[in-house]
């Protein structure tokens, strides 16, 4: 097979093919070794994760019960949510520990607390996502067929309203994460049809009768007269998982710095390469070690999409040793405070609303990649 260098958008990301694999061998390398040293203590971290969240969402119901503790309620659950989706849901569904054989932690499985079904997120997620991470055209995660996220993404006046669709996916994450499947905007723009999507469609309302059931009747009708605050208290808890887990996923996808690839840039792409699109693709949150851990330690979303089979608790041991190569091999490790990540995300959103041809568009794309928060060496 003949190996080609896949493409960034700057030359001086470029490794010969020789240094692709030797790039490929070290990072294959540090998952082997981390594989190898699974064990007791992985397993009793993810079961006291599932035992904190299970903790929070039963303290979150209860103090429903107790009117001026609305506000403790709420937060709890929130609490919850976030960890069933984040830390457990998203980690457990990649497969994290299947190799633990316990069926409560098994990709094959779990069913997380969001109306998206788990099987058809692994496909739209484990599948494509992470097969064709930051491919144009291929990886459907680059703006969810709703945003402009990229340079390279024909401009249409549709995206005018760019700030107004991510600010209502921000709120709808969940939604928006279920429908992703169905390619509405394939559906739309009338590339595919309705019926074209038919097998997903039982799976969909099936979950979706079941979490609104779960959060907007049966939860708040056992709450007596106090139907009405819960009700309302679940729908916040939502709300507030909903726009954690987007900041935190569009920090480690779409701030300055980070690149983007066409088909033509990743054929024959060999493993080296793989692991080179993984890394420029992708950007890191610096925080606490609790901020990591309400992540998903997607904190670390360059570990994660390098290693996405290992243990997410991992990945901050690792992280360093991943920089170091980068640095060795003059590549860029993007990483940066919440702040920083998203702000540059949001100045991305509302920049490329508008056509790349004006004037200030392209020295706005300039200065945002030139203040990135990237720790690189020179190539």
């Amino acid at each position: 097979m003949t190996s080609t260098t896949p493409q960034a958008r700057s030359d001086k990301f470029l490794l010969t093919a020789e240094q692709l694999e030797q790039f490929g061998a070290e990072l294959d390398a540090i998952r082997h070794r981390v594989i190898a040293d699974l064990g007791e203590e992985d397993a009793t971290y993810i079961r006291n994760v599932v035992k904190a969240q299970r903790a929070f969402e039963v303290a979150g119901r209860a103090l429903f019960y107790l009117p001026p503790a609305w506000p403790l309620a709420v937060a709890s659950l929130s609490v919850s949510k976030i960890l069933d989706n984040m830390e457990i849901g998203h980690n457990v569904m990649h497969g994290q520990y299947d190799w633990m054989g316990d069926p409560g932690l098994s990709s094959r499985m779990y069913e997380w607390d969001n109306v998206c079904p788990s099987d058809q997120w692994k496909v739209s997620h484990n599948h494509i996502h992470h097969t064709y991470t930051n491919i144009l055209d291929k990886d459907r995660d680059i703006g969810y067929g709703i945003l402009r996220m990229d340079e390279d993404q024909e401009w249409r006046p549709y995206y005018l309203g760019n700030p107004v669709y991510a600010f209502l996916l921000m709120t709808f994450f969940e939604w928006g994460v279920a429908l992703h499947d169905l390619e509405v905007d394939e559906i739309f723009a009338g590339n595919k049809t309705w019926a074209e999507t038919a097998p997903l469609h039982a799976g969909l309302l099936r979950k979706i009768r079941r979490q609104a059931l779960k959060d907007y009747l049966i939860f708040p009708a056992l709450t007596g007269p106090l139907f009405v605050p819960t009700l309302a208290g679940n729908a916040v808890a939502n709300l507030v998982r909903n726009v954690w887990a987007f900041n935190i996923i569009f920090c480690g996808h779409f701030p300055a710095g980070v690149s983007t690839f066409t088909i033509e840039e990743t054929e024959n792409e060999t493993r080296g390469g793989w692991y080179y699109r993984q890394l420029l693709g992708s950007a890191n949150i610096t925080g606490s070690k609790l901020f990591h851990v309400m992540s998903g330690n997607l904190s670390h979303q360059i570990e994660h999409h390098l290693f996405p089979d290992i243990p997410a608790r991992r990945y901050p041991e690792i992280a360093a040793e991943v920089q170091e190569i980068c640095e060795r091999y003059g590549l860029p490790y993007n990483t940066g405070p919440l702040h920083k990540q998203l702000g540059s995300v949001a100045k991305k959103i509302l920049r490329l609303a508008l056509p790349n041809r004006l004037p200030w568009h392209r020295k706005a794309e300039s200065d945002d990649l030139a203040g990135a928060p990237v720790t690189a060496s020179a190539a």
